[in-house]
């Protein structure tokens, strides 16, 4: 028995209104997408009073030293310790002597990195010493 026409009729309309439906909610995701892509372009361009202490995402650390800086500031902090720093302690006093945020985890790792590469290089040269390891970190000394 063959359905009535107002029954084909009413199925294909419901077809027709779940595919445009489907339609606006890929519309939907895609310019969520792009919203989301614009904040985070915003964000690193906000220059506001109260974001103006956070490290901006992306820096490029060797920028953000005058050359001979880090070093200079590395020595100042062990002048001021009067005893052998680790290389996280050393990271900590420079990044507060910058004027930077101190709780900023991924700014700490990455000046931690650069100070790695330029105090070894300091100790090659003899400027500074390596005075051995503590709890798997260099400990450095003048």
């Amino acid at each position: 028995m063959a359905l009535p026409q107002i029954v084909t009729t009413l199925q294909a309309k419901r077809n027709e209104i779940e595919a445009y439906i489907a339609e606006l909610r890929r519309q939907i995701d895609k310019a969520e997408r792009d919203l989301s892509s614009v904040t985070a372009v915003l964000a690193l361009y906000d220059v506001s009073p109260e974001t103006q202490t956070r490290f901006p995402a992306y820096a490029h650390l060797n920028r953000l030293f005058a050359y001979g800086e880090m070093f200079n500031l590395c020595k100042q902090a062990l002048e001021e310790a009067g005893k052998p720093l680790n290389t996280r302690e050393i990271a900590l006093a420079v990044i507060r002597m910058k004027g930077w945020d101190d709780g900023d985890m991924q700014l700490r790792k990455a000046v931690a990195y650069r100070l790695i590469q330029s105090l070894g290089t300091a100790a090659r040269q003899g400027r500074i010493a390596g005075v051995g390891k503590r709890q798997g970190v260099r400990l450095w000394s003048l």
